[in-house]
């Protein structure tokens, strides 16, 4: 399975039924994609809309129907439009049960680093600073190390902080982490891996919950 998949696929377990829910540009939108049977939940986009659809088939597509990401996306029966300040202020009024997001780094704490890397040009904040202060559930969706193998989930934020203590759940290709108020506590790993593998690419220590489960 390919490693985003895996995550997202992980990650839409997650979501409950009636959510009001945020996915966050790139890897978190293909969420969506993976909802479960019997789970009816409300996108939000920061952009101005309540009530995203899927991505539309070919003959679909509507260059003026986008979301956040400026992706062509559809509507569902219901779905509202509004000006972003409204959008917005759901989130800042705390009307978001869930938002996913990616990240450069988590640390123990549940601090969140994800919207710049000093020296290297940046488009904007865009609405994750919002997102993680207003949501009522905060979750990562990344993969477990850089490219090179470094750590992304450390012990201290090293890059410029989007959110502080704010994350709840950090969801990886090996593994679902709960941040929690005595530290990062491994809660599922994915098959084919071990503890002693998760642990190695973790910048930061985990404790194994007594119950720890699996993930396909």
């Amino acid at each position: 399975m390919d490693i985003r998949e895996r995550i997202v696929k992980r990650v839409a377990r997650e979501l409950k039924d009636g959510d009001y829910v945020n996915l966050g540009i790139g890897m978190p939108t293909m969420v969506a994609n993976y909802i479960p049977a019997g789970i009816d939940i409300t996108l939000h986009s920061e952009n101005g809309m309540l009530g995203v659809g899927p991505y539309p088939r070919e003959d679909e597509v509507d260059p003026l129907l986008i979301n956040a990401g400026k992706e062509t996306v559809t509507e569902v029966a219901g779905t509202s439009y509004f000006s972003s300040a409204d959008s917005f202020a759901m989130v800042r009024g705390g009307h978001i049960d869930l938002t996913v997001l990616g990240a450069l780094q988590v640390d123990e704490d549940g601090n969140l680093a994800n919207w710049m890397i000093p020296g290297k040009m940046v488009k904007g904040m865009g609405g994750a600073m919002d997102l993680v202060a207003g949501a009522k559930k905060v979750i990562v969706a990344m993969e477990h190390t850089t490219r090179d193998g470094g750590h992304k989930i450390v012990r201290r934020c090293t890059l410029p902080f989007t959110g502080l203590k704010v994350v709840n759940m950090i969801v990886t290709e090996m593994a679902v982490i709960d941040v929690t108020p005595a530290g990062l506590l491994l809660r599922e790993i994915a098959a084919g891996t071990t503890v002693d593998k998760v642990q190695a690419a973790t910048g930061a220590r985990l404790t194994v919950a007594s119950a720890l489960g699996t993930f396909d």
